[in-house]
């Protein structure tokens, strides 16, 4: 392999994440032409078209997705120990993408995302808020946030909050108007702000424990939303009761106006957990996030 082939492969790689020769020059921070042109000479070497194009978009042919499956790990090995080398004796600095969902953003990253700005100014974070599971090698983030430990092969999962509940909360007007259900029996009378998972298009179904054993009770749905923070405006509205995240609650300024139902059936959610590669965890800058969102330590 010559010397350019390293850098051709490496911009081979940024098209085909972000599916466009443009997009992977804005990535990039090059001209256009430029990355048409390593592409070329690439596909010159290789002798074959790596990629379909069209006037709308740009896919990978069986050749180029035969060489990105044969290359990835090595690219990331290079990548790796090109940073390792760099960050020697250097501040943390440039970017560091995080998968995550709005539950564990508003829980773990809102409340210290200004602390941490100023403690690491030459980080640029880059949050994208998603409830579903994204596979961080194949959509190029270094970190995710996520409940429950369990992860692909070569993945290394650290806890940073502890189990907690999820709860059902009514606003006093909603109470004064409905009542206070008493027992998961009672709920049949009430009316529920209830969620629906983007990813899945699932509604979440409301799980109560009884006795030890999950129960699902009857209760008419009142609003679906995919957005805490709307199930959050709705109970606030006296619209119906909804399922607030217990240490979500507790940090409300108005959690006060807030009052929990049926606290003794509440379930108990998984820890969240923070997790990366082996491989990237020695980056300097993808250490400092994990060390400075790594609250377990505090809070288990």
């Amino acid at each position: 392999m010559d010397n350019s082939t390293y850098g051709q492969l490496t911009i081979f790689h940024v098209i085909a994440r972000e599916g466009s020769i443009s997009a992977a020059a804005r990535k990039l921070s090059v001209t256009t032409p430029s990355v048409s042109k390593s592409l070329r000479l690439l596909e010159a070497k290789t002798g074959v078209p790596l990629f379909t194009r069209s006037t709308r978009r740009i896919s990978l042919t069986e050749a180029g997705k035969n060489l990105l499956l044969k290359t990835k790990d090595a690219i990331a090995t290079l990548d790796l120990a090109m940073e390792d080398t760099q960050s020697l004796g250097e501040i943390p600095s440039g970017p560091v993408r995080i998968t995550l969902s709005r539950f564990a953003y508003q829980l773990i990253v809102k409340p210290r995302l200004a602390e941490f700005c100023l403690a690491y100014p030459h980080i640029q974070l880059e949050l994208s808020i998603n409830d579903g599971a994204v596979s961080l090698v194949e959509e190029g983030f270094d970190l995710g946030v996520r409940f429950g430990d369990t992860v692909s092969e070569g993945m290394v999962a650290r806890k940073i909050h502890p189990a907690f509940k999820i709860g059902l909360y009514a606003s006093e007007a909603y109470i004064r108007q409905h009542g206070l259900p008493e027992q998961p029996a009672d709920l049949s009378a009430h009316r529920l702000i209830t969620y629906r998972f983007t990813t899945s298009n699932r509604v979440s179904p409301l799980i109560l424990i009884e006795d030890g054993l999950s129960i699902t009770p009857e209760i008419k749905p009142a609003m679906i939303c995919n957005d805490i923070d709307a199930i959050c405006d709705a109970v606030r509205a006296g619209i119906g009761i909804g399922r607030i995240f217990e240490p979500l609650h507790a940090d409300m300024t108005d959690s006060k106006d807030l009052k929990p139902i049926l606290h003794e059936y509440w379930p108990m959610y998984p820890p969240v957990y923070i997790y990366f590669t082996q491989n990237t965890q020695r980056v300097k800058r993808v250490q400092a996030v994990i060390g400075f969102f790594d609250c377990a330590k505090k809070t288990a």
